[in-house]
């Protein structure tokens, strides 16, 4: 069955390509077996960049031309989705492929365990050297301590610490050195040109999987470098019409910093590609742009992560594997548990047994359905959205076209994505929409079967893990 399978997926690889296909080579490095036809893989996600904030997307103000050369080179998944909008929560989903009522992971600053197999032991098994660049925000034992190798899952190379967002004083661990070290100016420009030296020096021999995460465009705003500030002045700034008057001033000069960091990040993607290309590796890297969650901005009045509106839960998506994929647009919602297995299986490895997530790899080329609709959820309101500040456990799809989304108490939001495109109009309860809310309530109800999710009150699940949270249901953690 695995070599029927693996026959039919480069076919369709080749399919999509346009070229034949080929049988797999292979070589021997170290007693190792490598297989050549596989992908080298860089993955690159930054911290709180929403999907709507690049010239590709449509954004009036940000300068992102790097990105913008790289969507058009790129499959882009236009409708990527977050699944639990929040940074540890995200990541321990991106690194086992699970939802947070299996990983355990709701809440920042909590320890991922072992008990599926990750993104990188998937990797490191199939041949792969696996290395980790920047932030890390799963150890939950202090945001400054070292991580020792048997707490990274399966990453090998590492040059990371637990979280930081100080980016011109930004503290980082070497391998096995328990001493810290300090990032050089700007952290993501000194991630970058160490993924660079990485490229150029660690790879010669295997096929790798490198994960660079930057901690921008994450607050604070204002700390990007100099010459990425300089492009923008708040008041020249077009709003999203779903900022209230209000908060204009406020999210102007917001978005202000927060453009800066994405133009400096833009412009380390150049630096990274610009590599790729000089070492000959381009053409066969599959490469990944994204993000772990959005930035709300003012948006509906709204400020950071966690909610359900778009510019929370969408995050950019581009894949590039110019050998092998087309560059074209894909409608099917990605959701962040469908990156392992979809990963996995463009590099012909097989999917683990504990992954919950599907792979896309067959549906690039399918129209989206309602049944595609991606899960969405808020199992414990916590840090920047707590109860006093309206935060609420929720439960919603993400469907290519609607939004819809159902509180403790009840269905909460409906939006037609399509006719409402920055969701101001709520048509939740509404007679004339009764049959979609239904239709998109069933979709939830499978959603929430598949994962075995009996949505309780996030205190049921704060005592099913044994976690210890202050007054506002936030884990206290050192700095």
């Amino acid at each position: 069955m695995a070599m029927k399978r693996n026959i039919q997926r480069r076919q369709f690889l080749s399919a999509l390509a346009g070229t034949a296909a080929t049988m797999p080579l292979a070589c021997m490095t170290g007693g190792r077996a490598v297989r050549r036809d596989r992908p080298n893989v860089v993955f690159v996600f930054a911290d709180q960049w929403r999907a709507q904030a690049t010239g590709y997307a449509g954004d009036p103000n940000v300068r992102t031309p790097h990105l913008d050369r790289l969507a058009s080179e790129s499959v882009h998944f236009t409708h990527a989705v977050s699944c639990c909008p929040v940074c540890s929560p995200y990541r321990a989903s991106l690194i086992t492929g699970c939802y947070s009522l299996t990983h355990g992971v709701f809440l920042n600053d909590v320890c991922l365990g072992t008990a599926q197999t990750s993104i990188a032991e998937a990797f490191a098994q199939a041949g792969y050297r696996t290395a980790y660049i920047g932030k890390w925000h799963l150890d939950g034992h202090g945001r400054s301590n070292y991580i020792p190798p048997e707490r990274r899952h399966g990453f090998q190379f590492w040059r990371g610490q637990e979280c930081t967002h100080d980016y011109n004083h930004s503290r980082y661990y070497a391998d096995e050195n328990t001493t810290p070290r300090i990032w050089d100016g700007y952290d993501a420009m000194a991630q970058t040109r160490e993924a660079i030296r990485y490229l150029a020096e660690e790879t010669r021999r295997e096929a790798f999987a490198l994960f660079l995460s930057w901690g921008p465009p994450h607050n604070p705003y204002e700390t990007a470098p100099a010459e990425f500030r300089r492009l923008y002045d708040p008041r020249a700034l077009v709003l999203r019409p779903n900022v209230p008057p209000g908060m204009a001033e406020e999210a102007r000069r917001d978005l202000a910093g927060y453009y800066a960091h994405c133009s400096a990040l833009d412009a380390c993607i150049g630096e990274l590609l610009g590599a790729l290309r000089e070492q000959g590796l381009a053409e066969n890297t599959l490469f990944v742009f994204t993000s772990d969650h959005g930035d709300m901005l003012g948006s509906h009045g709204e400020r950071r992560k966690q909610r359900p509106w778009d510019e929370s839960i969408r995050v950019p998506f581009l894949l590039r594997y110019p050998s092998r994929l087309k560059p074209g647009r894909v409608q099917v919602p990605i959701n962040t548990p469908d990156i392992m297995p979809t990963l996995l299986d463009l590099c012909g490895i097989d999917i683990p047994r504990t992954v919950e997530g599907r792979s896309l790899l067959g549906h690039l080329n399918e129209p989206p359905t309602e049944a595609d609709g991606a899960l969405i959820a808020c199992y414990a309101p916590f840090g920047e959205w707590t109860r006093k500040q309206g935060g609420r456990e929720y439960r919603g799809v993400r469907t290519n076209r609607y939004t819809y989304v159902r509180g403790i108490d009840g269905p909460w939001l409906l939006f037609d994505n399509e006719r409402d495109p920055f969701q101001m109009k709520n048509l939740c309860g509404r007679t004339e929409h009764a049959a979609l809310q239904a239709r998109l309530e069933a979709v939830l109800r499978r959603k929430l079967e598949e994962t075995r999710d009996e949505f309780c009150p996030a205190e049921t699940y704060v005592r099913r893990w044994n976690y210890l949270t202050d007054e506002t249901g936030t884990v206290p953690y050192k700095p």
